[in-house]
């Protein structure tokens, strides 16, 4: 009987199988560093993307906000020029107001009465005075009603008294002043000059 000695047949066996394990141990490593290394290089690309995105966005952030505090200026100047033209309008306005005041109440007071303080507060003028009887103060009343510059008269007080030995009622009234509009104005005789030059022109 013929024996035959297969131990050196397996271990050669055992060894190709052991060097095809260590090689496809190897590729695997190789691969998966490769992986690795492409997966980081990837992610590595879209985070430098987007920090460059970021600072992007970053400067024109700051552009904007630069922008915005000029517009803020702006609007605070503009505020501001508003403020003072409402002011010189409102001086304006007062100044004409007064005169055209002082104008009406002489042109509605009657014969017999007497002025002694004007008080103005807003829209509203204090007047205290003397009358040689009550139906001139009646009278005043109904004048400065018809008026076209003032409104509501309203008589708060009423007294008898001697001055200088003559016997007078003393009264103490208030009034609105209704302010003129603004297309009043243009009726003026300044601004129909300044109208009648711009037509010129």
């Amino acid at each position: 009987m013929i024996r035959i000695n297969l131990l050196p047949h397996r271990e050669e066996k055992r060894k190709a199988r052991r060097q095809q394990f260590y090689a496809l141990s190897g590729l695997v490593s190789i691969l998966a560093g490769l992986i690795v290394f492409l997966f980081y290089s990837i992610i590595g690309g879209y985070i430098g993307s987007q920090e460059e995105k970021n600072n992007f966005l970053k400067s024109e952030i700051a552009v904007l906000d630069k922008q915005i505090d000029q517009i803020k200026r702006l609007k605070e100047q503009t505020q501001a020029l508003l403020s003072r033209k409402q002011i010189i309008e409102s001086l304006q306005r007062d100044r004409a107001e007064a005169v055209n005041l002082l104008s009406e109440l002489a042109k509605q007071m009657p014969e017999g009465v007497y002025l002694r303080s004007i008080r103005q507060t807003g829209q509203r003028v204090d007047l205290i005075g003397y009358a040689q009887s009550n139906a001139r103060v009646s009278t005043l009343m109904r004048n400065l009603e018809a008026s076209p510059w003032l409104e509501k008269p309203q008589l708060v007080e009423i007294k008898a008294i001697v001055v200088d030995k003559r016997r007078l009622n003393e009264f103490s009234m208030n009034v609105a002043v209704t302010r003129a509009p603004a297309q009043d104005a243009d009726k003026k005789p300044g601004a129909q000059a300044a109208a009648s030059a711009r037509d010129k022109k």
